[in-house]
């Protein structure tokens, strides 16, 4: 196997005053994928309190792995401390856990020059309105993105599956988010504007609902979901009561069938270990929370019952509770 390696400067002759300049803060496998693709179109900073990780990346540099199987090589600057950013950034993107934002965002917020935006692609609701206590609104601005990736140790992430990606725009910042655009879209994410993001959000927030914590609690990749008929129907089930807390608040999904649309997506992501099984088998909290908790929390708001989910926000959190007395294969 061939293995290219790139570096923020080889691919494209500019200027360092031609280039954004990029704070990417949460390193994990979705803080890796955008660092890596990004890194020969602009200057990127991956910040992230993972010691063991950034050290691989300072070190070796950061291997992608990509959906053609083909690997590169990439050298990006990396650091644990958010001070060592020199110069102010043109834009920070926020990849943290949904329960780390406001910390993320006390971290941009001397990084952010006059001009720079704060983007938020995170898991589910609420990071944008977290971002925006503490920068501002103004400086804030919603993304959504379907990509997959999976962190495979440190210094290595392998792209787990591609599909759009959309920002929101608005005209007092929208020349600064076309240029975003643009550059996502060179760096490989098709990427397009949207000045009304909820029915993508939401969107995105159903599938999660129906695939992250039942991967978390059966301890399965994303495929055997839609393969295994009980995983199927608690699946559905989940998806079922979302769709249900969508529509009071009338928003119209991005898709007819949300349990078609939910299986597809298991499928075509059938190898990849959800973020949520990820912080599971790691002992990490999780961001039930913000997913599959938003509907718990909306639909007691609109008095739409929400069993399924409640459920599976006790038995991710018991999960979390009970990580240090597992039971393990083996064991006593």
């Amino acid at each position: 196997m061939d293995i290219v390696t790139t570096s923020s400067t080889s691919s494209f002759r500019q200027t360092r005053k031609e280039m954004m300049k990029i704070a990417i803060i949460g390193a994990g496998a979705m803080g890796s994928l955008f660092g890596a693709r990004l890194a020969s179109l602009a200057e990127v900073w991956l910040v992230d309190a993972w010691a063991e990780h950034i050290e691989a990346i300072r070190r070796d540099g950061l291997r992608l792995i990509n959906l053609d199987g083909s690997i590169w090589q990439v050298s990006v600057k990396a650091t644990t401390d958010p001070a060592a950013v020199d110069d102010p950034v043109d834009l920070a993107i926020i990849f943290v856990k949904s329960y780390q934002t406001a910390q993320a965002a006390a971290w941009a917020a001397p990084m952010l020059g006059a001009d720079g935006l704060a983007l938020t692609m995170q898991n589910g609701l609420g990071n944008l309105e977290v971002m925006a206590e503490v920068l501002g609104a103004e400086r804030c601005v919603q993304g959504v993105t379907s990509h997959g990736a999976t962190l495979l140790g440190p210094g290595q992430v392998r792209h787990a599956g591609a599909a759009a990606t959309y920002l929101a725009t608005r005209p007092s910042i929208d020349a600064r988010v076309r240029r975003i655009a643009e550059l996502f879209t060179r760096a490989g994410f098709e990427t397009h504007l949207s000045d009304n993001l909820d029915s993508l959000l939401w969107g995105k927030l159903v599938i999660n609902v129906g695939i992250n914590a039942l991967t978390a609690i059966l301890r399965v990749r994303n495929g055997v979901l839609a393969e295994v008929a009980p995983a199927r129907a608690l699946m559905d089930a989940a998806v079922d009561e979302a769709v249900a807390v969508a529509q009071a608040l009338g928003v119209t999904l991005p898709y007819a069938d949300a349990r078609a649309r939910t299986r597809e997506v298991a499928l075509a992501t059938a190898a990849n270990r959800s973020s949520m099984l990820a912080d599971v088998l790691r002992g990490f909290p999780t961001e039930i929370g913000v997913i599959n908790g938003a509907i718990v929390r909306e639909g007691a708001r609109l008095g739409i019952p929400t069993p399924v989910n409640q459920t599976l926000v006790w038995l991710v959190q018991a999960l979390e509770a009970t990580t240090a007395a597992r039971v393990l294969a083996g064991g006593g």
